[in-house]
């Protein structure tokens, strides 16, 4: 197979786990599949951001054990931040619009986060976020917990709130290889909590 079409292959593999996750009524157990299934993408993946060498004795990312408390439903409300430009490498950078912030982390977790729509063909939501654990326990730049491009997304509740499983938050391609440059976290999205939940 091409780049491309490992490329493709990878994306879809990716969109294919969301989709069960939704589905699953047991966040843990949706939890579960979304550490093995992602472990086996990253030990054997052509598109994995684990260079080859390194994938001999390569088990999966780290991750934290599941931790129910920091699943979350919560509310959106509407925001004009206007746009900031994050570096992207080769790609420039990345326009983000600042349209909605969340209600519903303040009292557990000490602050709010920003939601972005990403600029350019077809767009997309993005929720990246550092926390007290960034750079010490986990990636120092910060992880993200929605990524809709990329099908990154836990979907809402019944009552249409969004969930946010920071069980499910995950390290930037950057984290793993300097092949990769990616869009951080914001300032605003730096919460004081520590958040020992998902990618270490």
């Amino acid at each position: 197979m091409s780049d491309i079409e490992d490329l493709w292959d990878w994306r879809r593999q990716v969109a294919d786990l969301y989709a069960d996750i939704r589905r699953e009524p047991n966040p843990e157990v949706a939890w579960r599949q979304w550490v093995a299934t992602r472990s086996r993408l990253f030990a054997t993946h052509p598109q994995s951001p684990i260079d080859a060498e390194e994938r001999v004795d390569y088990t999966g990312p780290k991750v934290f054990p599941y931790d129910p408390a920091l699943r979350f439903t919560v509310g959106l409300v509407p925001a004009t931040g206007g746009q900031i430009a994050l570096p992207a490498g080769n790609d420039g950078s990345v326009l983000l619009d600042v349209f909605a912030t969340t209600e519903g982390l303040q009292a557990a977790l000490g602050g709010e986060l920003t939601l972005y729509w990403i600029g350019g063909y077809g767009g997309g939501v993005f929720l990246p976020f550092a926390d007290a654990t960034s750079g010490r326990e986990t990636y120092g730049a910060g992880r993200y917990l929605l990524d809709t491009i990329k099908s990154a997304d836990l979907g809402a509740a019944p009552d249409g709130r969004l969930i946010l499983d920071f069980n499910f938050a995950y390290a930037p391609s950057c984290a793993h290889s300097p092949r990769y440059i990616c869009p951080l976290a914001p300032r605003e999205n730096r919460l004081p909590a520590a958040i020992r939940a998902g990618e270490c």
